[in-house]
């Protein structure tokens, strides 16, 4: 008898909410590519890091207090005083840092394999959207804690918005909501944060995913699996996404929250870089700090700011930075979208692309001297010239021939024993003599040890792999 109504009520249930229906079209018999890789974790950790933000910030919101006099004692009251309080606000504050890591990561997966070209290019756009709601998500909550370092850092971002022409000191005063970043600023941005950005974040992740499962996902390989289907129907060089990759991305979980942990509860502040040392001091407005530097994940864009002249071009140059990424779909004019059948122009300027972006990152956390703002000029021009050449060098470059089927892929667990064989080496061990035991276990073991001939040709086959892979 329960059995029947569970089963009635499920069958009532299910006539009133299509919940089979949609976990069929997006887990179940929802078909994604055979050949998925590392560079595929990033999406379903980026989800992950979003609910512990969530969760983490509801607790947090419970014991803060949004007013200019009492923000940082409640700050110092979670810590101390809430039962793991410290607990709580470490991993929101480490999950802000992870936020962008991952995110990062992710842009970097599209850049490499073509993610944001035909037919992605909707896709790409709400995640550039949501990059931004991000940017936004971060920099609000950076004030929150009412810290030196976030007050002057929210007074020297919000005063740039003055360089605009005609509109620019109203819309600093409108942001601000005084003269001066006050109370009156920490209250809008508490609002902002805690719930307007949060719901524009859920709803673009929602957009985001129903984009991607209605063109299906891109593969290492570029190749669209949609093409190539079975006689029922379903992609041959496809796999429902559930349980196969739901169970991939679970151990990826799992070395993300291991990496996560040790972070938290050995290194929350990183060195100054997750949680600054000046914002463990009150905001004081009569006391300017030596150096004024962002987050580490906003410095990028902040090296390009300094490395400008004039403050409005500054601003549009950092500006620029992020609109011209919403650009890239129209911009490759690439025939094909994987980097491993681009040519090797794209891949050499990709890769300095990443160096200088990881370049402008490092200059942004160190004061401006005249050789630190002519090295970040140098690395903005290759920024921007990356995005702005890239309808040339796309079309003119040679590219290799793109298979109709995904390639085979070789699984760590099948590449791990020979590489093992090869940078080892067997070697007879002889045990110590003892007169306890029987003669016939008496004898030579083995060991495993460092074959250093093996690990230099290792060496030697990697890097010639890695440098012919720019050709």
């Amino acid at each position: 008898m329960k059995r029947n109504r569970v089963t009635e009520f499920n069958d009532w249930f299910l006539e009133r909410f299509p919940l089979t229906k949609l976990w069929n079209e997006h887990m179940a018999h929802y078909y994604a590519p055979k050949n998925f890789n590392f560079w595929y974790f990033f999406g379903s950790l980026a989800l992950l890091v979003l609910v512990n933000q969530i969760l983490t910030g509801i607790f947090l919101t419970m014991n803060y207090k949004p007013d200019a006099k009492l923000a940082f004692d409640s700050v110092e009251y979670i810590m101390r005083d809430v039962n793991w309080g410290w607990l709580i606000r470490y991993m929101h504050s480490t999950g802000s840092s992870a936020f962008f890591i991952v995110v990062y990561l992710h842009m970097f997966r599209g850049l490499l394999y073509g993610s944001f070209k035909h037919p992605r290019e909707l896709i790409w756009i709400f995640g550039m959207l949501l990059f931004v709601a991000l940017m936004a998500e971060a920099f609000m909550g950076y004030l929150l804690p009412w810290g030196q370092m976030s007050y002057w850092g929210a007074q020297v971002i919000i005063s740039l918005f003055s360089a605009i022409p005609v509109i620019g000191d109203d819309l600093s005063l409108w942001i601000r909501g005084d003269y001066v970043v006050s109370d009156a600023t920490l209250n809008r941005f508490f609002a902002f944060h805690v719930i307007a950005v949060p719901l524009a974040l859920v709803m673009l992740v929602f957009l985001h995913i129903v984009a991607l499962h209605e063109v299906g996902s891109n593969n290492p390989d570029g190749i669209e699996i949609k093409d190539s289907k079975d006689p029922w129907g379903h992609p041959v060089d496809g796999i429902p996404f559930h349980p196969y990759y739901t169970v991939k991305d679970l151990v990826g979980v799992g070395v993300f929250l291991l990496f996560f942990a040790t972070v938290i509860f050995y290194m929350p502040e990183m060195g100054g870089y997750f949680l600054e040392h000046a914002n463990f001091i009150p905001a004081d407005s009569m006391k300017t700090p030596e150096h004024i530097a962002p987050v580490w994940y906003f410095t990028p864009f902040y090296a390009i700011l300094r490395a400008i002249p004039d403050k409005f071009a500054g601003v549009i140059g950092m500006g620029g930075a992020i609109v011209v990424l919403f650009l890239l779909p129209w911009l490759d004019r690439s025939p094909v979208k994987s980097i491993r059948y681009r040519g090797g122009i794209y891949k050499k300027a990709l890769l300095l692309f990443v160096i200088s972006f990881l370049a402008l990152g490092y200059l942004g956390t160190q004061p401006a001297t005249p050789t630190a703002t002519i090295f970040a000029r140098v690395f903005t021009a290759i920024y921007f010239g990356f995005f702005l050449l890239m309808p040339l060098y796309t079309r003119w470059e040679k590219t290799k021939p793109v298979p109709r089927r995904l390639t085979p892929v070789h699984s760590l667990e099948e590449q791990l024993p020979a590489l093992i064989e090869e940078i080892t080496v067997l070697k007879p061990v002889k045990p110590a003599s003892t007169e306890i035991g029987h003669s016939a276990f008496k004898g030579s073991s083995f060991t495993r040890q460092p074959n250093p001939e093996g690990i230099r040709n290792v060496i030697i086959r990697l890097a010639k792999k890695a440098i012919g892979s720019l050709d």
